[in-house]
Parts: structure tokens; C-alpha cells; sequence
């Protein structure tokens, strides 16, 4: 873990190293200035001696002026090492996240990754800026201390050393209660956050059903669990602060006691109890200052467990040593292909979705896929851009197993509409661009004009300058798959999926739409995904997939004849009324 996390100090190991530097002489000079307060005391004021009053003095202010400047720098030095130590870490767990498969993603889930790169990291910046600081300070002032404190009194010293004993003890307990309770509250930090972004996300369902109540019910039980916990944790640290005190103010009773009776008896001086109470008390604050590094620790611990998870979790998908970058065509087979989303993720059952499919599809062919809710049909496009991995058997895409392919040339030529639109903030040109981020507007125009999206672009005052805002909350759902068809069309490729992808346009829009990939992208092999037999009925083949399996493949003719459950979704949506829009 340590080895792990030490990578990201990267250009501020610099920083790292002067920080403590200027820490140790920022304690060397405070140590000090309790010895030269001794000679202010023993050889000018009882002394009668004005003049090393005025040495000892501006000696003392130096010490004081010195320990400040160190100090200003220590602070200075820590805040760079510890923020740049953040951001690397932020920069190197979204870099690999970047690399993740949907497999790796649904492990961690999108709101533990979250969590992951906020709070956990938050925390990790803190602790390294108090390791940096506190905890070099507090132990070489506690030991510098010492070895003041035995030089001016070696007997008076034990009293201290008897406290340290029994404060350690106390500290160690504290640890060992409190340290499993945090790792338990960051796990509660996920579920938190996943509340919270599933209610933002679909606030409109929230608002339309008029559960805000009961969503208010939900994330207070969240966190109230969240503050139990931290109640749990907190409880046990209160000891800490009594459990200081008393022990700060049993050494200074002791001392005061034990010390008048050494300077009635002539064996120490006035100035030697004074500089020695202050050295105490320097003791007892380092081992204050440490009892709060342990607390910082052990919350960190728990936060650098869950960063090192992510940045040692190896992506599931990886790219051959050798990959080839150059697809031929877009012709497509499978080869009895299974597959099953592992236990870990969000579908995951650790049953088979596909179950031994084989199928070819030809270059330039247009396909049209149909089933019930949960037979496979998003799971099987997905194998073929490669989003998942097949758990046996093969995916050719042009004569070549995906997993000989690179996978950034791949998807360039296999583009995807997922079933789940998302659109980012930006104007519409920048949404576009994600499909070819060199295309120029004239370009884009095209692609929205096959996609039908002119129609309502041209009614924008902005037109393709258009703000989109976050998750497109300002388009309609037919305006945002229409959008993203576009963007799809704009990469130009061999192989086009849409996943349900037109299901809240109308058949006519519909209809516009499968027409002009017809008359433009005549040579690219296209897969559709519908709920509606208008949708994909002119398709060159129709895929029925049923419970994982294919069911039937075949043309629509052939399979009103042939397939009982196509001519089932048939006699429904059409001869039954169940499809009320008609295609143009």
C-alpha cells in the first residue's frame, strides 16, 4: 500500500524532503529558548545584572524570530507537498478509471469511486500534511525535551516518563477501538453518496411520483446510520482530551511539589524549574500532538486501503502485445459465445446471460435484434465493441477475434448508441465532436440531418451553439437519442449499433431515420435493437433472442412463419393495436 501510494508524490519528493528540514529547525530554536529564559532568570534577574538581562533577551527574540521564519516555510513546504500529493493521486485514480471495463466499474460502483476520489483522498492529503509536520515536530520536541529535562534534573525527569507510560497505553487502546469503526464509515460514505446521486439523477421520477417524503425518509436513515457511526467513533476519543489533562496537570502538581522542595534544599535553581516546567509542558503538547496524529492516522489508513484498491485494480480488458489496428470490414460472428456478468457487478448473478450463440452477420447488412426484457440483447452488442469480454467462445469482427484488436481502433469503427443516452455540458458542436473532434460544422450538419436532429437544431436560437446542459436535462428524450445518433455517425464507421436507441422518437421520425442510413451509410453493417416490429420489419435479418438464446434468425416473412414468439410480439404491436404510430 505504502509503495503504492509513494508514487504519487512524483516533483514534490522535493517538497516532502524540506518540509521536515525546516520542521527540525523550527523545533531546534523553540527548544532553546527555555534555556536561555533560565539564564534571563539565574544570571540577570536575580543576579541584579541588567546587562545580561538585554544579552539573554536579544538572543531569546532571535531564537523566536528564527523558529518563526523555519516555521512559515515548514507550513509553506507542507501545503505543497501534501495538495500536489493529492492532485496526483486524483489525477492518477481518474487515469485509471479511464482504463476501466464496465466489469471493473461495477465492482467499485460509480458512487464508491466517487467517494474514493473526494473524501478518501481529502483525507489523505491531511494526514500526509500532518506526518509531514506533526508528526516530525511532536517526536523530536519530545525528545529534545527529554534531554533537556535529564540534563537540568535527572530525578524530577522520571515523573514524567511514568506519565508517558501510562498515556501511550491509553492511546494505543483508543487505536485499537476506534480504528475498525472508521474503516466501517467510509463503506457507509458509498452508500451515502449513492443515494444522493440516484435521487439527483432521476428527480423528475422523484417529483412526478411525489416521493420526496420517502426520499427524504431514505437518505436521513443513511445518515443517520453515518452519524451513529461517527458518534460510535467519537466517544471513544473523548478519552483522549481528559486523559491529557490529567496528565498534564498531575506532572506540573508533582513538579511544583517535588521542585520547591530541591530549590529550599539549594539543589536546582528558579531558572532551572521554570525552563524545566516549560520543557513538561512541551513533552505533554508533543504527546497531545501525537495522540492527534494517531486519530488522523487511523482514519487515513482506512481511506488509503480503498485509494490502493483502485489504483492496483488491474482493468479487465487489455490490449494483445501485438494488437492490430486495421478492421477490414464490418462483418460479424460469433462463435458460441457465452457470457455472464461477474458476481461483483450491478446485473451480476454469475449465470449465464448468453448461452452459446453462433451466428454470421455480413459486411454492409442490416440487423435487427427483438426480445423480451432480459433475454440479452444489450449484452450482446456489447461483446461486439468489446465493452465486455466473452466468457467462451469467439467475436469476430472482419475475420479477426476482438481481442486481437487494439481497442481505442476498434470502437473508432465500431460505434455505439447506448441504450442509456448521455449527452455532457457544452453546446451541441462539442457533444458532436465527440464522434470526430476535428469534423467541421458542415460535417456535423450532415450527420444531424441523417440523424433527423436538423429539425429541431434549426428551431434553436443558437442553433448548433446551443448549450446542452448536464445529462442533457434541456432536450427531450427523442431530441437527445437523435443527438446522439449523430455524434455515432460522425466517427464514420464500419460497424453502427444502436441499442433501443430510437425507442422515444416516433415511427415516422423512425422511419426517416433508417431511410437515410440506408441512402448514406449503405456499407456499414448495422445492428438495431427495438421493442417494435415497425422498427427493424425491413431489416435484412431479424435476431430473436429468447432467455439468452436465439430463438429464430431469419427475415420478417420468414420468421411470421417460422417463430412463434416473433409472430407472438407481431400479432400484439401490430394486428392487436398495441403499436399505435405507423410508420410514414
Amino acid at each position: 500500500m505504502l509503495k503504492t501510494l509513494g508514487k504519487f508524490i512524483g516533483k514534490y519528493k522535493k517538497v516532502s524532503v524540506l518540509t521536515p528540514v525546516f520542521t527540525a529547525l523550527e523545533v531546534f530554536m523553540e527548544i532553546l529558548i527555555p534555556y536561555v529564559t533560565a539564564s534571563i532568570i539565574d544570571k540577570g534577574i536575580e543576579a541584579g545584572n541588567m546587562k545580561n538581562v538585554l544579552i539573554y533577551g536579544g538572543i531569546m527574540i532571535g531564537l523566536a524570530f528564527l523558529s518563526l521564519l523555519f516555521g512559515i516555510q515548514a507550513g509553506r513546504f507542507g501545503s505543497m507537498a501534501s495538495t500536489g500529493f493529492a492532485a496526483n493521486l486524483r489525477e492518477g485514480m481518474y487515469e485509471k478509471i479511464q482504463k476501466f471495463s464496465f466489469s471493473n466499474i461495477d465492482k467499485f460502483s460509480t458512487a464508491g469511486l466517487i467517494t474514493r476520489m473526494t473524501t478518501d483522498v481529502t483525507n489523505l492529503q491531511n494526514a500526509y500534511q500532518m506526518i509531514l509536520r506533526i508528526a516530525v515536530r511532536a517526536p523530536l520536541m519530545l525528545i529534545c525535551s527529554i534531554i533537556m529535562s535529564f540534563t537540568i534534573n535527572f530525578n524530577l525527569s522520571l515523573v514524567f516518563l511514568a506519565v508517558l507510560v501510562f498515556l501511550g497505553a491509553v492511546l494505543m487502546l483508543i487505536m485499537k477501538k476506534v480504528m475498525p469503526v472508521f474503516t466501517e464509515v467510509f463503506a457507509k460514505y458509498d452508500a451515502l453518496n449513492a443515494g444522493v446521486q440516484e435521487n439527483v439523477s432521476g428527480i423528475r421520477v422523484v417529483k412526478a411520483f411525489v416521493m420526496e417524503d420517502y426520499e427524504k425518509k431514505k437518505f436521513s436513515g443513511a445518515a443517520e446510520k453515518l452519524c451513529a457511526l461517527f458518534v460510535k467513533a467519537e466517544s471513544v476519543l473523548a478519552f483522549n482530551g481528559p486523559v491529557m489533562m490529567l496528565s498534564v496537570y498531575g506532572c506540573v502538581i508533582a513538579l511544583s511539589w517535588l521542585g520547591a522542595h530541591y530549590i529550599v534544599d539549594g539543589a536546582m535553581t528558579t531558572g532551572n524549574l521554570t525552563s524545566l516546567f516549560s520543557y513538561v509542558m512541551s513533552m505533554l503538547m508533543s504527546l497531545m500532538m501525537l495522540s492527534m496524529i494517531f486519530v488522523m492516522i487511523t482514519m487515513s489508513l482506512a481511506s488509503a486501503r480503498r485509494i490502493s484498491e483502485v489504483l492496483n485494480e488491474e482493468p479487465d480488458l487489455t490490449d494483445p502485445i501485438h494488437p492490430d489496428t486495421d478492421i477490414e470490414n464490418g462483418s460479424i460472428e460469433f462463435r458460441n459465445v457465452c457470457f455472464s456478468y461477474k458476481n461483483g457487478s450491478e446485473q451480476g448473478s454469475g449465470e449465464d446471460t448468453l448461452h452459446n450463440i453462433s451466428l454470421k452477420i455480413n459486411s454492409g447488412e442490416t440487423i435487427g435484434i427483438i426480445g423480451g426484457t432480459g433475454c440479452g440483447k444489450s449484452s450482446l452488442v456489447s461483446l461486439v465493441s468489446r465493452l465486455y469480454d466473452v466468457d467462451g467462445g469467439q467475436v469476430m469482427v472482419g475475420g479477426k477475434d476482438v481481442r486481437e484488436y487494439e481497442t481505442e481502433s476498434l470502437r473508432n469503427q465500431v460505434s455505439v448508441v447506448l441504450q442509456k443516452n448521455v449527452l455532457f455540458s457544452g453546446t451541441i458542436l462539442d457533444n458532436l465532436r465527440w464522434g470526430n473532434e476535428n469534423a467541421t460544422e458542415e460535417e456535423c450538419a450532415e450527420a444531424c440531418k441523417q440523424a433527423c436532429a436538423d429539425e429541431f437544431i434549426e428551431r434553436m436560437p443558437d442553433r448548433y451553439n446551443t448549450w446542452i446542459e448536464q445529462g442533457g436535462s434541456n432536450v427531450s428524450g427523442g431530441q437527445k437519442q437523435r443527438l446522439c445518433i449523430a455524434r455515432a455517425l460522425l466517427k464514420k464507421p464500419k460497424i453502427l449499433i444502436l441499442d433501443d436507441s430510437t425507442s422515444a422518437v416516433d415511427t415516422t421520425t423512425d422511419s426517416k431515420i433508417r431511410k437515410a442510413f440506408a441512402e448514406h451509410i449503405p456499407d456499414t453493417t448495422k445492428l438495431i435493437i427495438s421493442q417494435r416490429i415497425s422498427g427493424i420489419q425491413n431489416a435484412d435479418r431479424i435476431l430473436v433472442l429468447d432467455e439468452g438464446r436465439i430463438s429464430g434468425f431469419d427475415t420478417h416473412e420468414n420468421l411470421l412463419k417460422t417463430n412463434e414468439i416473433y409472430k407472438e410480439i407481431y400479432e400484439a404491436q401490430i394486428q392487436s393495436g398495441g403499436d399505435f404510430d405507423k410508420p410514414a
